[in-house]
């Protein structure tokens, strides 16, 4: 496989491939259905016909629908609940795009180290274009989201909608990286494997955290940009979607199943990392990292301690200092802030009654028992 990242190695993401990008993902997809009064649907022959015809110009409608964490409508596409506000760019995503063999894909659910990943990624990535203690570094002054697109929210969504329609420069960036939240299932057939073959050289991280933090910061997360108009989204209220699999790109465990069972068939392919052990061992999973990335350090960089550099420029409470992690918005919704909030294994004890526990634990074994799969809630 090419090598992803070595600036001396690998070609640009060019601007015009940013740019064809943006202007493919804004192409003419239906746009969701609106609320709509339903009474008299059944008895009323000339609405039930204008329904008829608005299912056939517009697919949408005929999918379940469900209210969101966030207020939105999650419409359950593919198998999986995507917000009206992010399906456009689903649908964009998997029709036009098509994978380059040098293109890396940080695949996560929502809130579960995403930023995180997307940091230490693009540091290990052009660790030879800068210095990581230097106040050039782009880290330390653009956030990591920035730095790193989400193929389905940030090229599909108008330009006057993200980041005040700034599309960044990222012609000196040596790598193709770019991260989506979307089901392995779904992903456009050319970063996938089909037919027990592989399609194309790219190739996927997936980050995985335990499913009891996971909720917890989701929860906090995606009740901050509900409107003041609707009932503030009780810990209780989201805890039952969740364990009813109604939240955003899921339900969790076949996202995380999907990363699973394919990083298990095909290790070359798609590299399966654990929050947990992140937080546990950095040093060790970041040369994992670097070495699925066809990048490993050198002996020389370790002596020189690059490793231990990457990871404090990239450690939690260091970017959550930064000021651009404290002002400005990622987009309309959600302030860089609140991209950092603890980042802590085990936070979810001082939220979780006995019952909790108990019910999520039901779900995890009927869900993911036989898997192979286990997290660690402590350490």
């Amino acid at each position: 496989m090419d090598n992803i990242g070595l600036c001396r190695l690998s070609k640009p993401l060019s601007r015009s491939r940013i740019l064809n990008l943006w202007n493919t993902y804004n192409s003419n997809i239906p746009s969701p259905p609106t609320m709509e009064n339903t009474q008299g649907r059944e008895s009323n022959p000339i609405i039930r016909d204008k329904e008829e015809e608005d299912c056939h110009d517009n697919p949408l409608a005929l999918l379940p629908k469900e209210k969101g964490w966030t207020g939105l409508d999650l419409y359950l596409y593919q198998g999986f609940w995507c917000s009206s506000m992010h399906i456009q760019g689903v649908m964009s995503f998997q029709q036009h795009f098509k994978a380059h063999d040098t293109d890396l894909i940080l695949a996560t659910m929502p809130k579960t180290g995403t930023t995180w990943l997307k940091a230490l990624t693009f540091a290990i990535a052009n660790r030879h274009c800068y210095n990581n203690t230097l106040s050039q570094h782009p880290l330390l002054t653009s956030n990591p989201h920035e730095l790193i697109p989400i193929h389905e929210i940030n090229l599909s969504a108008n330009k006057d909608s993200h980041q005040g329609g700034r599309i960044l420069n990222l012609s000196n960036f040596q790598s193709s990286i770019f991260s989506t939240h979307m089901p392995y299932h779904s992903l456009p057939d050319s970063i996938k494997t089909s037919n027990c073959r592989i399609t194309s050289n790219c190739r996927i991280v997936y980050l995985c955290r335990n499913p009891y933090d996971s909720f917890v910061s989701a929860w906090h997360f995606f009740s901050k940009p509900r409107p003041e108009s609707i009932e503030p989204l009780s810990c209780n209220d989201a805890f039952d979607m969740y364990c009813h699999h109604i939240i955003g790109f899921g339900p969790f465990w076949d996202n995380v199943l999907g990363y699973w069972k394919e990083s298990l068939k095909w290790p070359q392919k798609v590299l399966f990392l654990m929050y947990e052990d992140l937080k546990e061992d950095i040093i060790f999973q970041m040369k994992r990292l670097a070495e699925f990335m066809s990048i490993p350090f050198s002996l020389e960089e370790e002596s020189e301690v690059v490793i231990e550099d990457i990871s404090r420029l990239c450690n939690f409470n260091n970017m959550r200092e930064l000021e651009v992690n404290k002002i400005g918005k990622f987009d309309r919704h959600f302030e860089n802030k609140t991209f950092f909030r603890r980042g802590e294994v085990g936070d979810w004890i001082n939220h979780f009654t006995p019952n909790m526990v108990e019910r999520l634990n039901k779900v995890i074994e009927e869900k993911l028992g036989g898997s192979g799969l286990a997290f660690k809630t402590s350490l």
